[in-house]
């Protein structure tokens, strides 16, 4: 996930308290998800949706975290 910052990303886990949560609960989600769809874990395709969509969302706050700490 976003490789141009992975060195922020580096310095950010475990120092970063926001960051780390949303970082977590992304990977938390994702591995979620890939249980669901090979059925480890029981699953809806539309709880699977809602899940891939609040991943998303994740993504989302994690890149606009990066962005606003990259152009301080």
């Amino acid at each position: 996930m976003f490789p141009e910052f992975r060195d922020l990303i580096s310095s950010l886990k475990g120092h970063d308290h926001h960051f780390t949560r949303l970082f977590d609960k992304h990977n938390e989600l994702d591995q979620k998800i890939k249980n669901m769809e090979s059925h480890i874990e029981p699953g809806t395709p539309v709880e699977i949706e809602t899940l891939k969509k609040e991943k998303l969302a994740l993504k989302d706050q994690i890149y606009h975290h990066l962005v606003s700490l990259k152009k301080a």
